[in-house]
C-alpha cells in the first residue's frame, strides 16, 4: 500500500465529498501487480520440483513419468529467488513421494508437495512351474511390462538377474520373479577339493587345494593348498578358482 499526499485532505474544514474523493485516490494508489511480486507464483514451484524429480529419476530401468501435485492455494508464500527441492532422508524415488521444497532468500520458508514417480518398464515372471533349488534358464522366464513402480524394488527387470540363479522357493507360472528370492548357483563348496590355477604374464600354475567356504561363479573362495598356505581367488564353473598376479 503506497500512501500518496492529497492536496484536499490539507483543507481542516473539507466537505465530506471531498473527503469521499481524496480516501478513493488513496485506494487507486494501491498496486496489485506490487501486490503479486510479493507473493510466490505456485506454479514456478512445482516446476521446480518437476525439474527436479525428472532428473534424480535418470537412471530407473524404464519409461518414468512424474506427476507433481498440487499446492494449497491458501499458503501465502513469499516471493523466493533461491527455490531447493529435496528429497527427506530415507525417502525412495518410487512410486508417492513427498518432495521437500524450501527457500533460503530473501524469506525462509518450506513445505512439502506430495508426488508420484511411476516407472514402466520390462519385468520378468516364471515362463512355467519352478520348484525351490532349481536354477533358471532362459526357458524358464518370460517378460511383461507394467508399472514397476507399484512392485518391489527386488523385481527382476534385467533377465541376467535370473538367468543361472536358483530360486530359493516353489514358483507357480506367471509370478514375477524377484531378486531377493533368487541366489547364484554355488559353484565351489566350502570343503570342496578344487583346482588352483594361477597365471600371469608368461606363465601358468596349477594345483589342488581345499576350499575353505562355498561361493558362487566370479565370488572370492580362499584355498588352502598342501604347504598350509592360504590364497584367494574368484570361483569359476567346474570347480576351478582362479588367482591372476
Amino acid at each position: 500500500m503506497q500512501i500518496v499526499k492529497q492536496p484536499c485532505l490539507a483543507k481542516r474544514h473539507a466537505s465530506a465529498l471531498s473527503i469521499g474523493m481524496c480516501f478513493g485516490l488513496l485506494l487507486v494508489s494501491y498496486s496489485p501487480a506490487q501486490a503479486t511480486e510479493d507473493k510466490q507464483n505456485l506454479q514456478e514451484v512445482r516446476e521446480v520440483v518437476k525439474q527436479f524429480l525428472v532428473k534424480e529419476a535418470t537412471g530407473l530401468p524404464g519409461v518414468v513419468t512424474v506427476e507433481v501435485g498440487a499446492i494449497d492455494t491458501r499458503l501465502k508464500l513469499a516471493n523466493c529467488t533461491m527455490i531447493e527441492p529435496f528429497l527427506p532422508g530415507g525417502t525412495r524415488l518410487w512410486g508417492r513421494v513427498n518432495v521437500g521444497v524450501r527457500c533460503t532468500a530473501p524469506q525462509q520458508w518450506s513445505i512439502f508437495i506430495p508426488s508420484m514417480v511411476k516407472v514402466t518398464g520390462n519385468y520378468y515372471v516364471s515362463a512355467k512351474p519352478i520348484m525351490q533349488g532349481q536354477t533358471l534358464s532362459e526357458a524358464d522366464i518370460t517378460v511383461n511390462q507394467g508399472d514397476l513402480s507399484s512392485m518391489s524394488t527386488a523385481i527382476v527387470t534385467d533377465p541376467l538377474q535370473a538367468i543361472g540363479h536358483t530360486s530359493t522357493m516353489s514358483l507357480g507360472a506367471g509370478i514375477a520373479l524377484r531378486q531377493d528370492s533368487l541366489r547364484l548357483q554355488q559353484v565351489v563348496l566350502q570343503g570342496q577339493t578344487i583346482r588352483l590355477i594361477s597365471h600371469g604374464d608368461g606363465f601358468k600354475v596349477s594345483t589342488d587345494g581345499l576350499a575353505l567356504n562355498s561361493a558362487s561363479e566370479g565370488q572370492l573362495v580362499k584355498v588352502k593348498i598342501n604347504s598350509g598356505q592360504v590364497l584367494s581367488g574368484m570361483a569359476k564353473l567346474g570347480g576351478v578358482v582362479e588367482v591372476t598376479n
